[in-house]
């Protein structure tokens, strides 16, 4: 099976070609060439080109192939769906876009998140922009058969993030640095929010199962581990991987955003509020799809693969010095925290 991914290289989509190649799949990816984090795998096949750049120039390169499965690992907005419709309208069988789980309905009317549960965001422009996505290529699918098939991952993370609500996706090892000091750790709430964090490697077992799958057209799966943990729990085991005793400090969602404006959308529209998924339907599609790696093992492999080397330590300082002000402000409101 001949198989396109436009980017391919990235947190997930690395996953999802390794373990494509090991199965034998004949896979080609299309990026501009200068992943350095997740190399291309030995035995896929690069074509080097920028999907945001010229149309004429991608059509050329493009031209002689025809591949049974596309997937879009960086589509964002509408308009590149309408590019990826222009490019393999009639010329794949199955057309893969990767939606988010955070285009559920927010704030959820129900913790239980099915395929069928509304879409609704309005905290946060991403989320809005994979749902007029997936508005676009449905009513693609329904008035001129493109065989698209949607995919909404949660959050997903492997060896070189640390996924956490307060924390710093950039500077991942941030919060370890922290941690290890002894400097309080922000998390949101009471921290008792429920929520579902998924090794890359997982994801890509149920994901591959999709592609070639003619029953999949036309459809939505969720694809996510089934364990469940609080935010409490999640950063508790940071400190535990790292033998230490977190010092947490909880602090309202409301007030984080008043000092981070940007996070509204990761927080607010996202990650504070308890959510589990509904895998039934990707089992069904999938029979042999498991989730085998714990959040306890994974972030120890993320740890690991962090401090193999110290390049990839790096610290935001910038988040340290917001983090530092929350607090300050927090406990002078409350002094009673400090006890």
């Amino acid at each position: 099976m001949k198989i396109l991914f436009i980017g391919g290289t990235g947190l997930i989509s690395s996953a999802c070609s390794e373990l494509a190649v090991r199965r034998g799949l004949d896979l080609w990816i299309l990026n501009r060439g200068r992943s350095n984090q997740y190399p291309v795998p030995q035995g896929a096949h690069l074509l080097i080109g920028d999907v945001q750049g010229n149309p004429a120039q991608l059509t050329e390169l493009l031209a002689d192939h025809r591949f049974e499965v596309v997937v879009d690992w960086i589509a964002y907005t509408p308009q590149d769906i309408e590019r990826d419709i222009r490019l393999f309208g009639g010329r794949t069988k199955q057309f893969v876009f990767i939606s988010s789980a955070s285009a559920y309905q927010k704030p959820p009317a129900h913790y239980l998140v099915r395929e069928d549960t509304p879409l609704e965001n309005p905290f946060w422009d991403y989320s809005r922009n994979k749902i007029a996505c997936e508005e676009r290529l449905m009513q693609e699918y329904r008035e001129r058969d493109f065989p698209v098939t949607l995919v909404r991952p949660s959050l997903t993370y492997g060896p070189s993030q640390i996924p956490l609500c307060v924390g710093s996706w950039e500077h991942p090892y941030t919060i370890v640095d922290r941690m290890r000091r002894g400097r309080k750790i922000i998390i949101p709430g009471d921290g008792t929010s429920l929520w579902v964090l998924t090794w890359n490697g997982d994801f890509a077992k149920a994901f591959l199962g999709l592609l070639g799958c003619d029953q999949a057209i036309g459809e939505v799966f969720n694809i996510t581990s089934d364990e469940v943990l609080t935010w409490n729990q999640i950063y508790w085991e940071v400190g535990q991987a790292i033998g230490v005793e977190p010092d947490f400090l909880h602090i309202p969602s409301d007030l984080i955003v008043a000092y981070d404006p940007a996070s509204i959308g990761s927080l607010i529209g996202d990650k504070v509020n308890s959510l589990v998924f509904d895998n039934h339907k990707i089992k069904q599609m999938v029979p042999d799809f498991t989730c085998e790696v714990s959040w306890a093992e994974g972030v120890r492999r993320s740890i690991a693969w962090l401090e193999a080397d110290p390049a990839r330590c790096s610290i935001d300082q910038t988040a340290n010095r917001l983090w530092d002000r929350m607090i300050h402000a927090y406990e002078r409101a409350y002094p009673v925290v400090r006890d």
